[in-house]
């Protein structure tokens, strides 16, 4: 691509400089010093409640200082990615080689749909960033007494377990099962919205029980954005990961559950490594979870608690789950209004895979239509269901589960004596029907062993979500 060669060579240094922080008996607030030699310097901000009742200083904590500064070097790639500038000058701290190659993986693994959208085909992993340390204090590895692997018990459990909110169905599930296993449950939310507040209350949770952080985007970045410089997608699920570590540190919890189910390790793009949610895959999830044990002993466990599901499952679980139908909000063209905008692969998605366990009533009442009778969205249908090689770059399910939904679907309909929607009329004619409607229902007695769910709580997982529950 013309303009990422002009561009790293316009500018071939970025610097992480460093980072400074005020901390009060409130709050802890971390600006970042980013630059793009030449063109611009940034400053995004992150800012951590604090419990009032610990009176600790956290500028004190050397661990916690290690994860300012990890988290920071997941915040540069919104940054850099602005120029892909060729060389990463690394002032704030100091890593080893091992650490290098971590960052570059997760750096060209993440930005994957950034450089294939841009049709960015000359990046190669090992020479798309080059980093250089400057910095004086290392992160060096301690030898960790934590478990490497998936623990057998949950010790530490009854303080607490945090768990990231995004405001869909997937986090809502993993409340519910945490909730049934009587643990002390905390909500995590980066920048609360309408769904992700209403979420928490449709689970209980009283203020006392939610860590809301704030964090700032440089508004020269997306001056720069608007200017022709280069954008895209970036691995969100890794700030959510290293700043989830840093409130669960605050609030003195010793586990982060997340909610990123199997199905998010298919690629987006067929017959690549292309992934829209790379950060969810369970790849990056055992990546980290080494980067933990290894560079930041003594952080909380993070693990995903729907790992072992598919989104198939997820949602029949979810569709129990009544209190929470109005409220749920996936859709990230509506984020801003907290709605479903109704004509989004997100939206046809979700539609799609809950269609099974609901009535076309209450999937219509959640959706505020019938989004089957839209012939519009046909071209989305064959995204989803894997007619075109690209998913949508959206979070959705598998191609498989999707079809096997649908298949559901139309025989629940069927059976029923009911008229077939315009898309679901338009699917069986496109041969997947008689295709996937003799695999039958594979899904729902499915269960991923590669996961890292503390044992009793993979039993709980088990038992709730799968065929046999």
């Amino acid at each position: 691509m013309e303009r990422y060669q002009k561009f790293r060579k316009e500018f071939p240094r970025f610097y992480y400089h460093g980072y400074k922080t005020e901390e009060n008996e409130l709050v802890y607030k971390i600006t970042f010093d980013f630059e793009i030699e030449g063109l611009s310097s940034f400053a995004p901000t992150w800012t951590f409640p604090k419990c009032t009742e610990q009176g600790k200083t956290w500028d004190n904590d050397p661990l916690f200082q290690k994860m300012v500064f990890s988290l920071g070097m997941v915040e540069l790639a919104s940054y850099w990615k602005l120029t892909c500038s060729p060389q990463v000058i690394v002032e704030a701290g100091n890593l080893s080689g091992d650490q290098i190659l971590w960052w570059k993986d997760l750096y060209f693994n993440g930005l994957g749909e950034f450089f294939y959208i841009n049709q960015i085909k000359e990046a190669d992993p090992a020479d798309f960033m080059e980093i250089i340390c400057r910095g004086k204090d290392a992160i060096e590895t301690v030898s960790s007494s934590g478990v490497k692997g998936r623990p057998d018990a949950v010790s530490g459990a009854e303080n607490g377990v945090l768990v990231p909110i995004g405001g869909g169905k997937d986090s809502a599930v993993t409340l519910e099962l945490l909730r049934s296993a009587g643990v002390p449950v905390y909500a995590y939310i980066i920048n609360p919205r309408g769904a992700t507040v209403h979420t928490t209350e449709a689970a209980g949770l009283d203020a006392d029980h939610v860590i809301s952080v704030k964090r700032t985007l440089d508004k020269r970045m997306l001056e720069l954005n608007g200017k022709g410089y280069l954008n895209g997608h970036t691995p969100f699920s890794a700030l959510v990961a290293f700043s989830s570590i840093m409130a669960a540190r605050m609030a003195g919890l010793s586990y982060v559950a997340l909610s990123n189910e199997s199905s998010a390790n298919e690629s987006t793009v067929k017959g690549s490594t292309v992934n829209h949610q790379y950060s969810k895959s369970f790849k990056f999830e055992e990546d980290f979870h080494r980067y933990e044990m290894e560079y930041l002993s003594g952080s909380a466990y993070y693990f995903s608690m729907l790992r072992p599901l598919s989104e198939f499952q997820i949602a029949r679980y979810f569709a129990s789950q009544k209190q929470y139908h109005a409220i749920f909000r996936s859709c990230n063209a509506g984020s801003k209004t907290d709605s479903w905008c109704g004509h989004c692969p997100k939206c046809l998605f979700v539609y799609l895979i809950l269609s099974p366990f609901l009535t076309e009533t209450e999937t219509e009442k959640i959706f505020g239509r019938n989004m089957l009778e839209d012939r519009e969205l046909k071209p989305l249908l064959e995204q989803l269901t894997g007619i075109q090689e690209e998913k949508p770059f959206e979070c959705v399910g598998s191609r498989d589960e999707i079809n096997t939904a649908i298949i559901l679907t139309i025989d629940r309909m069927e059976a029923e004596g009911k008229k077939l929607p315009m898309l679901l009329e338009y699917y069986k004619g496109m041969g997947l029907y008689d295709q996937y409607k003799p695999m039958g229902d594979r899904f729902s007695s499915y269960f991923d062993s590669q996961n890292l769910v503390p044992a009793p709580w993979e039993e709980l997982v088990k038992k709730s979500c799968t065929k046999e529950a």
